[in-house]
C-alpha cells in the first residue's frame, strides 16, 4: 500500500466478513459489527459491491476471510482459558474483535498502518461504534520503527505472554519481512501463540485454479497492494521451529473444510493454497 492512504485490502476483507453474515447460514464467523462498521449505508454499499449471481472465486474468498477470524478468535479462547491477558491484532484493518470482547481481563492492542487506522476510528465515529477502555491504537509507520517499538509506548508488557492475530497480511509482505515479525515475536515472552495466514507459491496450483489466482493477484496489485509473501509449508515449518515455535498447526484447504465447513447445504468451502497456522512457543 502508498503510505499516505489507507489500505484497500482492508475494505475489501471487511466487505466480505461482512457479506457472510448476509449470505450464508448457517454462519461460521459470527460478527454483530460486520455490517455496522461499514457506515450506515452498509447493505446499499454491499448491494453495489457484491455481484449476483456470484462467481466462485469470490465465495471461496469470503469463505476464507471468515473462518480465519473464527479460527483465529477460537484460538484466542484457548489462550484466555490459559491465563493470556493481551491480544495483538497486527494489520487490524477494520476488524472488530476489540469492540465486541468478551473477555473483560483482557486488553486489545491493534496494530497498523497511521493511515489504515485513521480511516478506521472515522468509521467507528460515523457507526456510532464505542471505543473500550480495553483496547489500545498502536499506529506504527514500519520505515521508522518495529511494532514491538509502538506496543511499547502502548503499554504492552513483553515479557507477559499475548496472543498474536495476524490475518491477511503475510501475502502483501517480502517473504523476509515476514520472517523477521516472527522472530520479533518468538523474541518476546515465552507462552506467546500466533495465528497467521499464508500462501503457498503459484506453481503448487493446478492449472484448474492458475486463472482465479492470477485474478486475484490483478486485482490487488491494480489497488496498490500486489502479493508477495508466499511459503513452501515445509520450509515454514522447519523456519518456525528454529525460531523456538514448538508447537505447530497449518491447515490447508481440505481440513480447513473437513473441520469448519463438512456438512453444509450451500457448498461454501475454501479452495485453493492458502493455510491457517498456529503457533505456540
Amino acid at each position: 500500500m502508498r503510505k499516505d492512504r489507507p489500505s484497500m485490502t482492508a475494505l475489501g476483507v471487511a466487505r466480505h466478513r461482512a457479506a457472510h453474515q448476509m449470505l450464508d447460514k448457517p454462519l461460521v464467523f459470527e460478527d454483530p459489527l460486520a455490517m455496522a462498521i461499514l457506515g450506515p449505508d452498509s447493505a446499499i454499499q454491499l448491494a453495489a459491491w457484491h455481484p449476483l449471481p456470484e462467481p466462485r472465486t469470490s465465495r471461496y474468498l469470503r469463505a476464507f476471510v471468515s473462518v480465519r477470524s473464527r479460527y483465529s478468535q477460537d484460538e484466542l479462547a484457548l489462550a484466555v482459558e490459559r491465563g493470556v491477558q493481551q491480544c495483538v491484532i497486527l494489520g487490524a484493518g477494520l476488524d472488530t474483535f476489540a469492540y465486541r470482547n468478551p473477555y473483560p481481563g483482557l486488553r486489545v492492542f491493534e496494530v497498523d498502518h497511521p493511515a489504515t487506522q485513521e480511516r478506521k476510528r472515522a468509521q467507528l465515529q460515523s457507526s456510532g461504534i464505542s471505543i473500550p477502555d480495553s483496547l489500545s491504537f498502536v499506529p506504527v509507520d514500519f520505515e521508522r520503527e518495529t511494532f514491538v517499538d509502538g506496543l511499547g509506548r502502548a503499554g504492552f508488557r513483553p515479557k507477559v505472554p499475548a496472543f498474536f492475530s495476524w490475518l491477511g497480511v503475510v501475502p502483501y509482505l517480502a517473504v523476509e519481512t515476514t520472517l523477521e515479525t516472527l522472530r520479533l515475536i518468538a523474541s518476546l515472552a515465552p507462552l506467546n501463540t500466533l495465528v497467521f495466514d499464508y500462501p503457498e507459491p503459484r506453481e503448487s496450483l493446478s492449472e484448474q485454479h492458475r486463472a482465479a489466482f492470477d485474478r486475484l493477484t490483478s486485482r490487488v496489485a491494480a489497488a496498490g497492494e500486489p502479493l508477495k509473501g508466499f511459503f513452501v509449508p515445509a520450509e515454514l515449518k522447519a523456519q518456525l521451529h528454529g525460531m523456538g515455535f514448538d508447537s505447530l498447526e497449518d491447515l490447508h484447504a481440505e481440513a480447513i473444510n473437513a473441520r469448519f465447513f463438512a456438512g453444509r447445504d450451500d457448498g461454501l468451502r475454501v479452495a485453493g493454497l492458502a493455510h491457517l497456522v498456529c503457533a505456540r512457543r
